[in-house]
């Protein structure tokens, strides 16, 4: 959850560092920190934001060809100045940068106070840099050697990067459960929790895997081996990312404006997938895999947060269009009810960032158990993408805002592909209605076009009920998991309590808590049980409840009832999901922005969670 940047090589490193964290600061922190080797090691850190620490070291000496820097979640100790990283050995000769947790951090540490050790923080890391001085101290072992040895010694996870006064030109870096990734430059090194900071200086990666240890020297070749001591050759990779893809075009947030990419990001998740002309769809990731899909038990789809709400619409798409039974699982339950799995069946794994711990960990649960394991994610050489039997990106491009909006439309565009694909295959729909869902699928970006059209109303909605304490949002089948996507938007951003419900369960609970104060959000469009969401609506306006509602364009019955309603064009029942997210999406930003919070980076959050 926290953000890795290190160089080494022949350019000024704090520059490079600086601007390394800010371009990760969407992934959620508290505390900052950087040092840097000329001769010595100079360490400076800050409680805040990168800004403060930018501010801080304008009048410091930091001159020096390589340093590590760093921005913090806190776990272990509150954050402030001497919890955040990087952190030092007690001789001052190690600097340590770390993601992750390291669990056995307590025993580790009653044995280095027995030996003399003094901690200054509460943090795990300080326990993991003043491991590795001891063993490199008693076991007379060059530095790299002791990372190593340490490393078999902890339970947990971690991404560290480690500078040394001792090695003035490398850095040691290593992983297990937590990102990193090695940007190859021209005899020089960047090192990153993601590809952020490293695009704008080398399209040649290498992705750590898990349990590896790379030496990277500035002039030499890039050394790898395992925690087992098995030396291993880099896989270097091409990033597909721009360096205008990080950039906010011209919009105040990253958030509007990726939601504004949605109609490119859609059509990139189909592009050379989908074929109305000749009705074929396809999936390059999946193909070897489809008879396995066909034939599964069940589908499991594993995922959390907004990744979770598209593998609720994942279900209805498979069990509606293909006719397979699905099941959806939050990936951090999943992985400690000791759930029965089975070689016959087929766990689908979603997660935007593919790093996300819970998703990954119950990703090895169920390959332990003999299940087939498909990845739907959109990062490129991720974790996930690495330990799935094969699956399928997304294609959405970078996401730098922290409520996610493109990837989620993604995420169900790709299952919607998946569905459609499997139906053609199963032969479960006619193939006259297939062409049909095909056509309006290949029309989608366009519809998304005309929803983004809506702007000037959602942010009149926002106006309205920018003060309220709270929300309810009601939608049923397809658009339950809508409501609940709509409501975690609303939370996330803004920080107003919202609560997702399917419609037909209001009587069953909710329904105490309408009054005039509380406006209830309706994803009410003409399809499926449309009647019975109009009696709900009819039951909220009898208690004198405020309505806002998506319908399909042209709706007068709602039109006439709701306080305010949003079109969206119309469309099949199993793409409203698509288009009725986006004014959600717009309607929690505006809120938000009215409410003077930090659209891109709220409170508490990260964009990766690669902790548990």
């Amino acid at each position: 959850m926290c953000g890795i940047v290190a160089y080494v090589g022949y350019k000024k490193a704090h520059p490079i560092l600086i601007k390394g964290l800010q371009r990760l600061e969407y992934r959620g922190y508290d505390s900052a920190g950087i040092s840097v080797l000329n001769g010595k090691i100079s360490t400076f850190k800050t409680k805040g934001k990168v800004a403060e620490l930018e501010n801080y070291i304008k009048s410091k000496d930091l001159d020096g060809q390589a340093g590590i820097a760093h921005t913090r979640w806190a776990t272990h100790g509150e954050p402030n100045q001497v919890n955040a990283h990087p952190h030092f050995s007690q001789s001052k000769s190690i600097s340590i940068i770390h993601n992750g947790i390291i669990e056995n951090y307590a025993v580790l540490k009653e044995e280095l106070v027995s030996r003399g050790y003094v901690f200054e923080s509460d943090t795990d890391t300080e326990v993991l840099v003043n491991l590795i001085e001891d063993i490199r101290i008693n076991e007379k072992v060059l530095l790299d050697e002791a990372v190593r040895i340490a490393l078999c010694q902890v339970v947990g996870a971690y991404a560290i990067v480690i500078l040394s006064d001792e090695h003035p030109n490398t850095l040691i870096a290593a992983r297990k459960g937590s990102p990193l990734v090695i940007g190859i430059g021209d005899d020089d090194y960047y090192i990153a929790s993601d590809a952020t900071p490293i695009v704008e200086y080398t399209k040649n990666v290498v992705y750590l895997e898990d349990e590896e240890i790379a030496v990277l020297t500035r002039g030499e070749e890039l050394k790898i081996r395992t925690t087992k001591n098995k030396e291993k050759t880099p896989y270097v990779q091409q990033l597909e990312w721009n360096l205008s893809e990080l950039e906010k075009g011209g919009y105040d947030h990253f958030m509007m404006k990726e939601i504004y990419e949605q109609p490119r990001s859609i059509r990139d998740s189909m592009r050379g997938r989908l074929n109305p002309v000749t009705g074929n769809v396809s999936l390059g990731g999946i193909i070897d895999y489809e008879q396995k899909l066909l034939t599964a038990k069940r589908i499991i789809i594993i995922a959390c947060g907004t990744s979770w709400h598209a593998g609720l619409v994942g279900e209805y798409l498979f069990e509606d269009i293909a006719r397979i039974p699905v099941e959806v699982e939050y990936a951090s339950e999943f992985r400690y009810r000791n759930p029965i799995i089975t070689e016959e069946d087929v766990v689908i794994a979603i997660s935007q960032s593919g790093e996300t711990a819970d998703t990954l960990a119950a990703i090895e649960l169920a390959k332990q158990k003999g299940a087939t394991i498909i990845g739907i994610c959109n990062v490129v050489g991720s974790s996930i993408a690495r330990a799935t039997h094969a699956g399928s990106y997304t294609h959405a491009g970078p996401e730098i805002g922290v409520a996610s909006t493109k990837a989620f439309t993604a995420q169900v565009t790709v299952l919607t592909l998946m569905a459609l694909r499997l139906a053609q295959l199963n032969g479960a729909i006619p193939k006259t209605r297939f062409m049909q869902l095909l056509h309006e699928l290949d029309s989608l970006p366009e519809k998304v076009e005309e929803v983004l059209n809506t702007n000037g109303l959602t942010e009149h909605i926002a106006k309205k009920y920018k003060d309220v304490n709270n929300f309810l949002y009601l939608g049923r089948g397809y658009n339950f998991p809508v409501a609940l996507e709509g409501a975690l938007k609303l939370k996330e951003i803004s920080y107003i309590h919202a609560e997702g419900y399917p419609a037909a369960e209001m009587k069953h609970g909710p329904i105490a808590l309408i009054d005039e104060n509380m406006p209830v959000v309706f994803i009410a469009p003409q399809l499926g049980i449309y009647e019975k969401v109009v009696s709900n609506i009819q039951e909220v306006k009898a208690r004198k409840g405020n309505v806002i509602a998506i319908v399909t364009e042209g709706d007068t019955i709602v039109r006439n009832m709701a306080d305010y309603v949003i079109e969206i064009p119309k469309t099949e029942e199993y793409l409203v999901p698509i288009l009725a997210s986006i004014p959600l999406q717009k309607l929690a930003y505006h809120i938000a922005v009215l409410r003077n919070c930090n659209v891109d980076m709220p409170r508490n959050l990260a964009k990766s969670v690669t902790v548990e």
